[in-house]
């Protein structure tokens, strides 16, 4: 498709397709208490592939929207949990600069690889999530804190290393890991929603300027990031969260997990599949 001159009926199918993915995510988010990113991803990743957009672009499209998507959002969530006291400063100013650190690998090795590559990997760690959420019923501790300095900046570097590649706030991955070592659950995921911050600026950053010029993007995208897709999501993610919440009281918690867990096993399923048969 081309930057400008976009026929209306293929603006208007995008910007449907857009609400739909911004209240889709939303409400997952709500449902399940899931960053955005591991639900706009995938849903991106279909949407694109509907809509013919090159397998060579696809996947950094995908990624680098819902990135650009997690500034707003992050924000708002961190201050929320600010306020309640559930974000811890010291861990963040001393776990800050590890995850930091792998951002910019992630962000660097995704501006040099293949669509296919950021497919795989995907593909992978969406698998391993799903089956976090099917097997694993509760946040079980491993051990009381990180055990020293080299393992906890080698799990901030892994965190902000793979976040960055699969375009999610880092949650999905830092949560279960700082559980693991002891965090309570509360300011684990508060501390998680400002770590978005830390991974989604910069990445989002990096997506923009290693997409300039690439062939084959959707319409309004600035780099990799489709501004015309992230514009919509984010107000739609917002306004779909609260239902989702509000669904979740009212529908036991660890059926929705292993639904959702399902969803990411039959979309990391479709990945392996798509990479099979290109």
């Amino acid at each position: 498709m081309a930057e400008f001159g976009v026929p209306p009926s293929t603006l208007l199918l995008w910007l449907g397709l857009m609400l739909g993915a911004g209240a889709a995510a939303g409400l997952l988010a709500g449902l399940l208490g899931v960053g955005g990113g591991i639900v706009i991803v995938p849903l991106l990743y279909h949407l694109l592939t509907l809509v013919g957009i090159e397998e060579a672009v696809r996947m950094h499209v995908a990624v680098a929207t819902s990135l650009m998507v997690i500034v707003p959002t992050a924000f708002v969530s961190s201050r929320s949990h600010a306020k309640r006291g559930a974000v811890d400063g010291r861990l963040l100013r001393n776990w800050g600069p590890a995850i930091l650190v792998g951002v910019l690998l992630g962000t660097t090795v995704a501006g040099h690889v293949g669509g296919r590559t950021l497919t795989a990997v995907f593909a992978v760690v969406a698998l391993l999530v799903a089956a976090n959420f099917i097997f694993r019923s509760r946040a079980t501790t491993l051990v009381d804190g990180f055990p020293n300095a080299a393992v906890k900046a080698g799990l901030g570097i892994v965190v902000g290393t793979f976040s960055a590649m699969m375009g999610i706030g880092g949650g999905t991955l830092s949560v279960p890991i700082l559980t693991a070592f002891g965090y309570e659950a509360r300011r684990a995921v508060g501390t998680a929603a400002a770590i978005g911050l830390i991974i989604a600026i910069p990445g989002a950053i990096g997506f923009i300027l290693s997409g300039l010029g690439e062939p084959g993007r959707p319409p309004f995208s600035l780099g990799f990031v489709n501004l015309l897709g992230a514009a919509i999501i984010v107000p739609m993610t917002i306004l779909a969260a609260p239902w989702g919440a509000r669904i979740a009281h009212a529908i036991p918690q660890r059926a929705l997990k292993i639904t959702f867990g399902v969803f990411l096993a039959l979309t990391s399923a479709r990945m392996f599949y798509d990479l099979a048969t290109m």
